[in-house]
């Protein structure tokens, strides 16, 4: 069952669904509407090859954070940018993530992502550019997130490496994937 504009509030004001800092503006029909966080990492092109069976990520990606003249995605870039909010979800929800329409007919895209049932922390977006540069802002709402309750709590709520996570968080990689 996918949440309403008054499903979302009683989660919240309850404090079973925790988005902070909240604006109400972000409460949306049917979901919330988060915005673009101070801090981008853009993916580096390079000859060298990632091995996901190591642990080193350093020299694939530079990290900078944003001012409020915001940030250029160039065309088809590939960055990873952070939502302003913190969300904390209960362990009967979970989300689905969509780009909102207006940077979709601007040729931007990110791949499907899906927020677990108990995970918290800043969420790690990719934005992927489209066909000339477009200009983003911190505070600007980006992202969709659309809510659906689960037929039951989960027994195993998300405990993965990128709970807790702050800033833009670039793939912890395991020794065996």
């Amino acid at each position: 069952m996918i949440l309403s504009d008054t499903e979302l509030k009683r989660y919240i004001e309850s404090g079973r669904l925790r988005i902070e800092p909240f604006k109400p503006e972000v409460l949306r029909e049917n979901g919330l509407d988060l915005r673009i966080g101070y801090e981008v990492a853009h993916l580096l092109s390079t000859d060298e090859v990632m091995d996901v069976r190591e642990t080193r990520v350093e020299g694939f990606y530079k990290i900078e954070k944003v001012g409020d003249d915001g940030f250029v995605i160039g065309p088809r870039e590939h960055i990873l940018t952070i939502t302003l909010e913190y969300i904390s979800l209960p362990n009967d929800l979970m989300a689905f993530c969509q780009l909102r329409s207006t940077f979709a007919r601007l040729g931007l895209f990110i791949p499907p992502t899906i927020i677990d049932a108990g995970f918290e922390g800043q969420l790690t977006i990719e934005l992927v550019g489209g066909p000339f540069p477009v200009r983003i802002y911190p505070g600007t709402r980006f992202l969709h997130v659309v809510f659906s309750k689960l037929t039951s709590p989960v027994k195993r709520p998300y405990k993965g490496k990128y709970q807790g996570q702050r800033g833009v968080t670039l793939p912890r990689m395991d020794r065996n994937p």
